[in-house]
């Protein structure tokens, strides 16, 4: 199967939507917010040809995957469970698991929960995040005027409303801001005071940039998809996922302390603002504590936040590099 085909297969108990190309050890990529398969569009071509299967679903609450209602369906044991019954559907007994931002965060609990069927980890942007001694929410940062987007997320309705106000233009704000082309028009430093921040006037988006003219690595075309998928789906799917963060951290007292077990690569960018988070200064030079078996951290230069979409090359050659070592 060389080239790019679509289907739908039934993981974990609901539709799932998969963009799939090549033949092969497979590797399962897994998209951020706010995203869908596409991207991972650059890679999935390159693997192919390098002699590996890969396949980009739409995550549980994006695209065209099912979007349940209920909140309470997208804790990390639905998401991780999505990712099993993919296996399954695909009669694969086990997969090397990538992913970027939220992707990431399935994929490092993913090969934390299921050695057995994950045999490998890839993590972009954000690193394998152990489980904190406090409910995450009661320390997020909170002043008078602002809050960290986190619990800006929290209340159903309001994030929504101002995303699909003009969708077009959220996803141009997003993907400009948070790219490593934004940070250097912010100067040397990268990131913003209080990154993460939202002010209670003006929004998630109200410190963001709709720029005159997209990067190089971003094109119209781009925007056109993402904009048409969430103007068809809309945002509460998407966030969703961060509404259960403290459901996560009830439900993963048992694995308290564990590690993962599996082989890993860790990949960011240097401009990435998740590296400014809360707990990141700590997370980051200790990784290898929680992550015992992690092959290598590639810092890219220049980069922002959308580490597959910004730097593709670099982003494949690592990844091929890793996938033919384990």
């Amino acid at each position: 199967m060389t080239e790019l085909r679509h289907r739908f297969v039934t993981a974990n108990g609901i539709r799932l939507h998969i963009a799939e190309q090549g033949a092969g050890p497979l590797v399962v990529l897994c998209h951020g917010f706010p995203e869908s398969w596409y991207s991972w569009r650059r890679q999935l071509p390159a693997l192919a040809d390098a002699g590996f299967r890969a396949v980009a679903p739409d995550m549980r609450g994006y695209g065209q995957t099912d979007r349940p209602h209920e909140v309470d369906q997208y804790t990390i044991f639905h998401l991780v469970g999505d990712m099993v019954g993919l296996l399954d559907a695909l009669d694969c007994e086990r997969a090397v698991i990538v992913g970027h931002d939220w992707g990431a965060v399935v994929a490092w609990h993913a090969a934390l929960l299921r050695p057995d069927r994950f045999r490998a980890v890839v993590g972009l942007s954000v690193p394998f995040w152990p489980r904190g001694v406090a409910r995450p929410m009661t320390v997020m940062p909170r002043t008078e005027h602002s809050m960290f987007y986190w619990l800006y997320f929290q209340t159903p309705d309001v994030p929504e409303a101002e995303l699909e106000r003009d969708v077009r233009q959220t996803m141009r704000r997003i993907l400009y801001s948070a790219s490593g082309d934004a940070a250097r028009e912010r100067g040397s430093g990268g990131a913003p005071d209080g990154v993460g921040m939202v002010s209670k006037d003006a929004g998630f988006l109200g410190r963001m940039v709709d720029p005159i003219s997209l990067p190089p690595w971003l094109h119209e075309a781009d925007i056109d998809y993402f904009a048409g998928e969430f103007a068809r789906t809309g945002f509460r799917g998407a966030l969703n996922w961060y509404r259960n963060i403290d459901r996560n951290w009830e439900l993963l007292a048992p694995y308290t302390g564990a590690s993962v077990s599996v082989p890993a690569l860790y990949v960011t960018g240097e401009r990435d603002l998740v590296n400014a988070f809360p707990r990141m200064d700590h997370l980051r030079p200790h990784m290898q504590k929680y992550v015992p078996h992690l092959r290598r951290t590639l810092v890219l230069p220049g980069c922002g936040h959308w580490t597959q979409q910004e730097r593709p090359e670099d982003v494949t050659a690592a990844l091929l590099e890793f996938l033919r070592s384990v």
